[in-house]
C-alpha cells in the first residue's frame, strides 16, 4: 500500500491544529497508510506545544520546526523534503481546506493522473482583500503561462513523488506548483473542492503578496520557456532593438539631406543610437545566459528533459563520454 504524506505549513495556528488532525483521521481512516508532516514556520503562539503533544500520542504526526519564519514556500519545501510518502498532499492549516476531499483526489490519481489540484468554487474569503486580487492574478497567470486551470492559489492538491522531486520552492513559488508541474510534463487535472470560512487564527495574506506573486511569475515564465535557450529571449529583444535603431539612424540621415534638422539635433538619431546600444547589451545578456545555462546543466549532471517511464532500459543508463 502506498504511503500518503500530507504536508501542512503552519504559523500561529494553535487553535486549528487539533481539529485539523481529527478531520484527517476521520477522512483518511486506518485502512490507508498515511502520515501528516506539520511544518512550524516560526510560530509565536503555542502551535509547537500543541503539535508536540499530538506527536507524542500519534506516531503518524510528524513535525518540522523551522528556526524562524521563512515564508510559506520555504515551509512547504521543508515539508516536501521531510515527507516519506509515494503520494504527497499539501493543504493549509487554517481549516479552510477540507481533508474529506482527499479521498476523491486520490481516486483520480489512481486513474493515471500525476497530480490532482483543488479548485475553490465557493470561496469563503473577503471580496476586496482576497477574491478580487486572486481572480486578477489567476487570469494573468493563466494567460502568461498558458496553463488552463483557474485556481492557482488553492493549496489542496495531491501529487506523485516523481512530480514533487522536480520542484524547488522559494519566494512565492508555492503558488506556481500547478504551472511547474505542467511545465515538467506531468498529467494534471483540477477538481472542485470545499472551502470553509476561517473560524480561528488570523490570515497572513495581504495585498503586497500579489506584487511578489507577479514578480515570481516572470521567473516561472522565464525558467519554463527560456531556461535552456536564453539567447532566444534576449537575442530576439536585442535584434529588435538594433533593427529599430538602424531605422532611426537611417531616417535621421535622410532628414539631414532633405528638410529635417542635422543629425545631432534630431531626436531620431539619439533614439537610434540608444536602441543600438540596448541591442548590443541584450545580445551580450543572451550569450552570458547561454554560458550559464550550459554550466548549470553540465556541472550538475542535469538533463534538459524529464522521462516519464522506460521500457527494456536500465533505470540509470550509462552515458557515452564525449571524445
Amino acid at each position: 500500500m502506498n504511503l500518503l504524506s500530507v504536508v501542512i505549513p503552519l504559523k500561529d495556528e494553535r487553535d486549528n491544529v487539533r481539529p485539523l488532525v481529527e478531520r484527517l483521521r476521520s477522512s483518511l481512516g486506518s485502512e490507508r497508510a498515511w502520515e501528516v508532516v506539520f511544518v512550524d514556520d516560526g510560530s509565536k503562539d503555542d502551535t509547537f506545544a500543541v503539535l508536540d503533544d499530538l506527536a507524542r500520542t500519534d506516531p503518524r504526526v510528524k513535525i518540522v520546526r523551522l528556526r524562524r519564519n521563512f515564508g510559506q514556500s520555504a515551509a512547504t519545501q521543508a515539508g516536501l523534503d521531510a515527507a516519506r510518502g509515494d503520494v504527497i498532499a499539501t493543504m493549509d492549516g487554517d481549516l479552510q481546506n477540507d481533508p474529506s476531499d482527499l479521498p476523491r483526489m486520490l481516486d483520480l490519481l489512481d486513474e493515471g493522473y500525476d497530480a490532482v489540484l483543488g479548485q475553490r468554487l465557493k470561496r469563503q474569503d473577503k471580496l476586496l482583500l482576497r477574491l478580487v486580487p486572486s481572480l486578477i492574478a489567476n487570469w494573468i497567470i493563466r494567460k502568461v503561462l498558458d496553463v488552463p486551470f483557474k485556481d492557482f492559489g488553492c493549496t489542496l492538491r495531491v501529487m506523485r513523488r516523481s512530480v514533487v522531486e522536480d520542484l524547488t520552492l522559494y519566494g512565492e513559488m508555492h503558488r506556481f506548483i500547478t504551472a511547474m508541474a505542467v511545465q515538467s510534463g506531468a498529467n494534471v487535472t483540477q477538481i472542485a473542492v470545499q472551502h470553509h470560512p476561517r473560524t480561528a487564527g488570523k490570515s497572513k495574506y495581504n495585498l503586497s503578496r500579489t506584487i511578489r506573486v507577479m514578480l515570481d511569475l516572470m521567473t516561472v515564465k522565464f525558467l519554463g520557456s527560456f531556461q535552456t535557450r536564453p539567447m532566444h529571449l534576449f537575442g530576439g529583444i536585442g535584434l529588435g532593438c538594433m533593427v529599430l535603431g538602424s531605422l532611426g539612424i537611417a531616417a535621421s540621415i535622410v532628414m539631414k539631406y532633405t528638410t529635417g534638422p542635422g543629425m545631432t539635433a534630431n531626436p531620431l538619431f539619439l533614439l537610434g543610437v540608444m536602441a543600438e546600444l540596448a541591442g548590443v547589451q541584450f545580445l551580450s545578456l543572451g550569450l552570458i545566459g547561454e554560458v550559464l545555462a550550459r554550466a548549470y546543466f553540465e556541472s550538475q549532471g542535469k538533463r534538459p528533459y524529464a522521462v516519464r517511464e522506460r521500457r527494456n532500459l536500465d533505470e540509470t543508463p550509462m552515458l557515452r563520454k564525449a571524445g
